[in-house]
Formats: C-alpha cells, structure tokens, sequence
C-alpha cells in the first residue's frame, strides 16, 4: 500500500494490481446508477418503439451485461473475476425527460464488483446515446454513481442521501 493509503499503488507510487490473494471469498454485489436526459420527443419515440434501429432499452440493457463481464478488458487494474449476476434496469422520469439506468452486478470472490456495476450503467446509458443520436444530439449522461456495495471485509455500504 503506498504512503496515503490507496492500494492502486506501492510504497514508490508505482502503479499495481492489488494482491487478493489472501482474502476470503465472499458473497459481493454492488449497485451503480447513470442517467441520461433527452429531448422529450426522443424519450417518446423510445418509449413507443419509434428508433429505427431497435428497441432501445433492451439493447441497452444487453450492451451494459457485456460491459460489466467486459470491466478489466477496459479499466486497467480491475481484477478478472466471475460476475454471477447482471441485472441492468430503467425507468423513465417523463417530467425530467430522463432515463434512470440502475445496474446490480454480484459474484462471489475475493474482491468486489463496484466496478462492473458502474461500467454497466454507463455503457448502457451511451448506447441509449447510440441509439438515438440521430434524432437526438443534446442527450445529456450524467449522475454516475454506486450506490451500494455489499460483501468483504468492509461490509455494506450505502450512499448517504
């Protein structure tokens, strides 16, 4: 561990992946939320199927399983671990003229899967991006955050409201 504490690093400020070695293997799962605001013709053509290139939703939620099985192919000290668990939601907030994107991601290992959740949500809310950049480019993604971690020696936590 280097000097101020962060593990990412060594007692040098060199750059390392985290042993894990000789942790136990627990039961994780963490819970990471995007959102992503559109023009309210956008949100309506989503919500009736009006993209040409599909339903928006659901490839989104396809794009961001891949991603989150895809995390240290992306994010260069994220552990190679088995995600057991992929589960990406939305909901829409018309008013806002927004998508709320919540990703869960559980495994059972020796690190956690914080990472895998957050990159989940976030890929899903930049294919929504994809998908409708066409009819739509002042979509705005935003509001990326985890919200919850379970799991290991530090137990849950729970982002304060």
């Amino acid at each position: 561990m280097s000097k101020d504490g962060l593990t990412h690093f060594d007692e040098n400020g060199f750059a390392r992946m985290v042993d894990v070695t000789d942790k136990e293997v627990t039961v994780r799962r963490a819970v990471a939320s995007s959102c992503i605001w559109m023009e309210a013709s956008t949100l309506e053509r989503i919500k009736g199927g009006g993209i040409k290139k599909g339903d928006v939703l659901q490839v989104a939620r396809l794009a961001g399983i891949m991603a989150a099985k895809k995390t240290p192919d992306l994010i260069p000290l994220c552990h190679p671990i088995t995600i057991d668990a992929v589960n990406v939601d939305f909901s829409i907030d018309e008013g806002d003229k927004r998508i709320d994107i919540e990703a869960t991601t559980k495994t059972a290992s020796r690190t956690g899967v914080e990472m895998e959740a957050l990159t989940a949500a976030t890929v899903a809310a930049l294919t929504i991006y994809d998908m409708c950049k066409a009819i739509d480019r002042s979509m705005i993604i935003g509001d990326t955050k985890l919200l919850r971690k379970e799991g290991g020696r530090s137990g849950t936590w729970i982002r304060p409201e």
